[in-house]
């Protein structure tokens, strides 16, 4: 469940709907890490620029984002909503917005997954108690399929081609930011769209097409690091492990190597997504790289692929050195301060409520409370009601992982 990754939300203001939203996505996301991990492991291994190249294990790399992450997304997504009936028609309907696009699906199975789950709970509701004897295993399988077929069909149709748009709409934007020379501003619509795993469709089909043409006529080009900076999501996970939830802690670690050392920048993606406001602290990184690149007069003559540290390295002319170096640290250091005032610097995690449990009656925090004040007006006190994030962490066998 979302709840085992990030505090119980209270309240029905703005805020909360937004938690909530960014709650369900990284109970999506999180519980598959694995998967991610172990993509990227390969990928940055077996890739023709990985450590190890190996042309047939690297066929492993485009099913497994294509087809095997989406597919887990969406299942898990539909298990969120509606159990293990709701998980099976979350992916068979994931395969459909498969089918309907050519670049990655991650937004498409978090949307049409719980959607399809919840058509068929839905249906369940109608049906309940209204099955003669004997013919209800006959009807659950056959709504499940029928269900699961009707919306394959829409993710052919409509999600996938409509998740495809957005993509290509994202891609013009920044398009026009870096031809009216705004190239720090590109950072807002970068971020966000790499976060939603548009980031190739950023990087290769905007930036480096653009950035090989202009690399030709001056040697380098500051488009290809536009996109590729290591730094951001670096600075991220590093605020994760100091200040992020305990429970994801142990994780941070492997994800920054596999970020910073092997490339693989979608490792990171999913810690943005459980927590939608740290998209602020990639924007204010990605914009502070981009903005040094630019004053030092920084550029690569190649598009650093996997956009590791040593992959940047590798393509950074004589004379862009410091500043290359100097973009990706300040960027690191930008996200950091960032993301560990939107953490709370640890307190907004509810790390008090793992050390002393919550009251289950009141609901209240017993670390902070203040033992002369009631338990009534502790209960509907204007912090309590402001600060959903001190909501004591809910704990599962997966949020330990």
């Amino acid at each position: 469940m979302a709840v085992s990754y990030t505090p119980e939300v209270q309240g029905t203001g703005f805020k909360a709907r937004v938690q909530r939203i960014g709650g369900h996505l990284a109970g999506m996301v999180m519980p598959n890490i694995g998967a991610f991990i172990a993509w990227g492991l390969i990928t940055a291994l077996f890739i023709p620029t990985g450590w190890l190249p190996n042309e047939h294990l690297a066929k492993l790399v485009d099913p497994m984002i294509f087809t095997l992450l989406p597919i887990l997304i969406g299942y898990t997504g539909g298990r969120i909503v509606h159990g293990q009936r709701g998980a099976v028609v979350g992916a068979v309907a994931t395969v459909g917005i498969i089918v309907g696009a050519d670049i990655p699906m991650f937004l498409g199975a978090m949307m049409i997954g719980p959607l399809a789950a919840y058509l068929l709970k839905l249906f369940d509701g109608l049906i309940e108690d209204r099955i003669k004897p004997g013919f209800e295993m006959l009807v659950d399988n056959f709504s499940a399929g029928i269900i699961g077929g009707g919306m394959a069909l829409i993710g052919v149709w409509v999600v996938g081609p409509v998740v495809a748009r957005l993509s290509d709409w994202a891609g013009s934007g920044v398009d026009w930011l870096i031809g009216h020379n705004l190239l720090p501003v590109a950072s807002v619509l970068v971020e966000p769209a790499k976060v939603l795993f548009l980031n190739n469709a950023i990087n290769h089909g905007v930036l480096s097409p653009l950035a090989v043409a202009q690399a030709q006529e001056t040697g380098k080009s500051i488009l290809f690091m536009i996109e590729s900076n290591p730094g951001p999501g670096l600075g991220l996970l590093l605020a994760y492990f100091l200040f992020g939830p305990r429970s994801l802690r142990p994780s941070v670690p492997a994800a920054g190597i596999i970020h910073f050392l092997g490339g693989i920048h979608e490792i990171y993606f999913p810690y943005v997504l459980m927590k939608p406001r740290l998209i602020l602290a990639m924007i204010a990184g990605g914009a502070a790289g981009v903005g040094t690149f630019m004053v030092t007069g920084a550029g690569l003559v190649a598009s650093p692929s996997p956009g590791s540290i040593f992959a940047y390295a590798a393509v950074t002319p004589r004379g862009s050195w410091f500043g290359m170096v100097l973009g990706i640290l300040i960027a690191t250091a930008v996200t950091f301060v960032v993301a560990a005032a939107l953490l709370g610097f640890g307190r907004l995690n509810g790390e008090r409520q793992d050390a002393v449990p919550a009251d289950p009656d009141t609901d209240t925090d017993p670390a902070t409370a203040d033992a002369g004040t009631p338990a009534r007006e502790r209960e509907t006190s204007p912090e309590r009601e402001t600060s959903p994030e001190r909501a004591p962490v809910a704990r599962s066998a997966t949020a330990e992982g």
